[in-house]
């Protein structure tokens, strides 16, 4: 049998509940401190403040090059080793490196053809999002992302591979953009 309290105890348990409160915001304001509730979210700035000073910035990724047509379309640089998913507007909707293989597409225009969910790369690598786009001596140029996300090693010499790596994510972008017919521009 548990013993009920009078009706004044809870009351004064409440009183004395709310002058602590008091006490610890006074002393708080007294030192020039901001109380904050224990279920406030970091702001803006906090999070912000939280990386770390050593991480190198950004850099904004290069311009669409000036010679790789109009409209809607895939560039890809073979020099810079780079794609662009450009807009019907001209705008760059996207922009990543890529580990070309060992047989480059000549430059010029190209549309996409065939496009297959998933395969086993000519390097015995599982991939997924091929999207092929040329052929240069008989061997299919086309992008892919490796299964397991993982970069390809460079290429041996004497292997004769068309395949343009890509990152999970970036062969993700390509597969939604890249349809049957898109434009596949290769400059230098």
């Amino acid at each position: 049998m548990s013993a009920r309290l009078p009706s004044w105890a809870w009351v004064t348990g409440l009183t004395t509940g709310a002058i602590a409160a008091v006490a610890v915001l006074a002393v708080q304001a007294d030192q020039g401190t901001k109380p904050t509730a224990a279920t406030s979210r970091p702001s803006a700035s906090a999070t912000a403040d939280a990386k770390p000073s050593a991480e190198p910035e950004q850099k904004k990724p290069a311009a669409v090059p000036a010679d790789s047509g109009t409209g809607r379309r895939i560039v890809y640089s073979l020099e810079q080793k780079r794609v662009w998913l450009v807009d019907a507007s001209d705008a760059a909707r996207r922009s990543f490196t890529v580990w070309p293989g060992t047989v480059s597409p000549d430059p010029g225009s190209y549309a996409i053809g065939t496009r297959t969910e998933a395969t086993t790369g000519s390097d015995g690598v599982q991939v997924e999002h091929i999207i092929y786009f040329a052929a240069k001596s008989g061997i299919s140029v086309a992008f892919s992302n490796a299964v397991d996300g993982s970069s390809p090693p460079p290429a041996a010499p004497d292997a004769k591979t068309g395949g343009i790596r890509v990152t999970k994510a970036d062969g993700q972008a390509l597969w939604t953009f890249g349809t049957a017919g898109t434009t596949v521009r290769v400059v230098e």
